[in-house]
């Protein structure tokens, strides 16, 4: 299957690499560049199209990340290819902070995105709203308990967005899906980011979900800088989205960390 999608690139030859859990990746040779490929189902082109997008728009805010190439559709074939970029998982963290520090800075006129897109392989809706809590509870919240209860998962949380009553944050631009598997960092140290699932939204919540798997070293949160009161609590809330995406995608291994969030959000009401 992927001998006729290099054929339709124009690439010779390529070879497996790591890259994600979704897609089929490559490291290939094009015209004399190094080039990273990523494959799937033509059914996922719009994903392809959706991650090019939020690589250009990283890339536009002044963030160092993977140059897109191409994308689209061949035959049963969808795929994104894009500058291949060696990396490493340790780096300049302290610089990761300011590099995110300053995307946050670049801030749109309502939360939201132009296209929807994708966490992980779950759709992301990105309608804009003024309010930033109607957002959160129609744009994220909403569509992951609606699809946890089409997968058998009943979860009661209509009432953990009141924790934004009286929060409001400024638009900013959000890497979106910012865990340490989406960062890397060239060889001279300098940080990458990748994989987006780009918005305007609340910079707290780029922020919350760093902590979710693990966490960074400090020195990204103090180049970083401070983040506002009530944070603590919020970044619950933020990372409830993630974990129910979590849910959704992989099944009730993630249903006991879903209600223990639940669990301490309601306590904070």
């Amino acid at each position: 299957m992927i001998a006729a999608l290099l054929r339709h690139l124009g690439i010779a030859d390529a070879q497996p690499v790591s890259g994600g859990c979704i897609h089929r990746c490559y490291r290939a040779t094009l015209a004399g560049r190094a080039v990273f490929l990523k494959a799937n189902d033509a059914r996922l082109a719009d994903a392809f199209a959706a991650e090019a997008d939020g690589l250009g728009a990283l890339r536009a805010a002044g963030c160092t990340a993977p140059e897109p190439i191409s994308h689209g559709a061949a035959g049963a074939n969808a795929y994104l290819l894009m500058e291949f970029v060696e990396l490493k998982s340790r780096g300049d963290f302290a610089a990761l902070g300011r590099m995110l520090a300053a995307l946050h800075r670049v801030q749109g006129s309502r939360f939201g995105w132009e296209r929807d897109n994708y966490i992980g392989s779950t759709p992301q809706q990105n309608g804009a709203y003024d309010s930033w809590a109607q957002f959160w509870r129609e744009r994220r919240l909403g569509p992951q308990l609606a699809l946890a209860r089409r997968n058998g998962y009943e979860l009661d949380a209509d009432s953990v967005v009141q924790l934004l009553e009286g929060h409001s944050p400024a638009p900013s631009l959000l890497h979106g899906d910012l865990w340490s598997g989406n960062a890397g960092f060239l060889t001279g140290g300098a940080p990458v980011l990748f994989d987006p699932a780009l918005y305007y939204g609340d910079r707290e919540a780029d922020l919350a979900m760093t902590e979710l798997f693990g966490g960074f070293p400090l020195e990204f949160y103090s180049a970083y800088g401070p983040l506002p009161a009530g944070y603590e609590t919020r970044k619950h809330l933020y990372n409830l989205y993630h974990l129910l995406n979590h849910l959704n995608l992989f099944g009730g291994g993630y249903l006991g960390q879903v209600k223990a969030t639940l669990r301490l959000l309601a306590d904070a009401l």
